[in-house]
């Protein structure tokens, strides 16, 4: 068992832009800021330039082998755009979210950065639409919306210039479910997959016609980048287990967390332990819990089989320490045998009132399969993590000494999935 040490270097509780630069880029940083070392300041553009940090699927795409995003957010929120932005603000999604004196300042936004850092990226696929497009411009699906409008002040449109740019590489875009599965994967070399103006809904309530699964976007993304005789690097984020958890909505974070294992089954198929190093872990925790002596059978979604022994009423097994799952009715606790705790949304108790529940500081889990998958393991920090990866695939400044490893059936080429599942709880 490996446990990556999360916190960021000034956070002893990280955030997922801070967290993501160490795993994906073999540095640690501080919260709130994607791809630039700690010597850059949130917020502050000017502190961006010398301080930029490359990641593991740069380092992958120089090495020639193909590679690729997937996530259940938006491809610019801050897991993915460690992969590919260098931005001191985890918030600039686009220039319509930047203040002006970092525009002047030369800084750019994260969705621009997607397409012009490394311009070649072969697949990407979440959510994310709004901050491709021009302001105001009505969203393809929802074009009666205006909160999914067009973002960008700069007038530029960004899925316009890649088609463009891809059409004679065979490259594809597509916005729902019906057309990704239309294409033939061994036909199509680069793929842009955009599927909500934001973050692509709940698994418990994707519309099956409309958005594709998490596995099913690792299937095709897989299907694509493995044609590459060198291999791949496929970062597949589940980052709507975080979302959950932020709501107090325990039901959610779980069953994307359920997606999350699918996904990750999937990806086994679709691969070999003899070529592909698989790693799966969480950038941090939440301040969630699960517990109250609960019987084998007992829904974990269900009550605890005793009573509080202060104010005399029941209480779930799940519990977060703090989060919008604080409710006091006529000046005491809320009786949870009142309310219909199995439902998708509820909101679990939380020791503490707040509009969004926080991450939890504790080390993480990480589990791995593959070439070298036992240098994880024991207690590290979690910039640890890409170098390992970069060692295992010969690629970056890790590369091992000798070109092949004995193995039963030597690779013949090297790839790596990382599949990270954001704030699992205390895993």
């Amino acid at each position: 068992m490996f446990s990556p040490q999360t916190y960021n270097t000034n956070a002893q509780v990280p955030d997922s832009a801070g967290t993501a630069t160490a795993y994906l880029c073999g540095v640690k940083a501080n919260e709130g800021t994607v791809g630039v070392s700690a010597a850059a300041v949130k917020s502050q553009c000017n502190t961006t330039r010398g301080n930029e940090v490359t990641s593991i699927l740069k380092w992958a795409k120089d090495a020639g082998k193909s590679v690729g995003i997937v996530t259940t957010t938006r491809v610019n929120h801050a897991t993915p755009s460690a992969a590919y932005a260098h931005c001191v603000d985890r918030d600039w999604y686009s220039d319509g979210d930047m203040p002006a004196e970092a525009l002047q300042s030369g800084c750019k936004d994260i969705a621009r950065q997607l397409f012009e850092n490394i311009p070649d990226i072969d697949v990407i696929m979440g959510g994310g639409r709004r901050n491709m497009y021009p302001r105001n411009t009505p969203d393809v699906e929802y074009p009666g919306d205006k909160k999914h409008n067009g973002t960008r002040k700069d007038g530029r449109n960004l899925v316009g210039e890649w088609t463009d740019r891809m059409k004679d590489k065979r490259g594809y875009y597509v916005w729902n479910r019906k057309d990704l599965f239309s294409l033939n994967p061994n036909n199509v070399d680069y793929l842009l997959g955009l599927f909500e103006p934001a973050d692509l809904p709940y698994e418990l309530e994707r519309n099956k016609e409309t958005d594709p699964s998490l596995t099913e976007m690792v299937d095709v993304a897989i299907k694509i980048l493995r044609k590459n005789e060198r291999g791949f690097y496929l970062l597949v984020e589940g980052g709507r287990i975080d979302h959950g958890h932020h709501d107090g909505k325990a039901k959610q974070a779980l069953h994307e967390a359920v997606e999350m294992d699918r996904a990750i089954t999937r990806a086994g198929l679709l691969t070999s332990i003899y070529d592909t190093l698989t790693v799966v872990t969480a950038d941090h925790s939440h301040v969630f819990s699960f517990g109250g002596y609960t019987h084998r059978g007992n829904s974990i979604f269900g009550l605890a089989p005793i009573m509080s022994d202060i104010d005399q009423k029941p209480f779930t097994s799940i519990l977060y320490g703090n989060g919008p799952g604080f409710k006091f009715v006529n000046g005491a606790r809320e009786n949870v045998s009142t309310v219909d705790y199995e439902q998708n949304n509820y909101q679990a108790q939380a020791a503490v009132p707040l509009s969004m529940e926080t991450h939890g500081g504790e080390d993480v889990a990480i589990f791995s399969k593959g070439p070298l998958a036992h240098l994880l393991h024991g207690v590290q920090e979690q910039h640890y993590i890409p170098h390992v990866m970069a060692y295992a695939a010969c690629i970056g400044l890790r590369k091992p000494p000798i070109k092949q490893f004995k193995t039963n059936q030597p690779p013949q080429k090297q790839n790596i999935a990382t599949k990270t599942m954001p704030n699992t709880g205390n895993s």
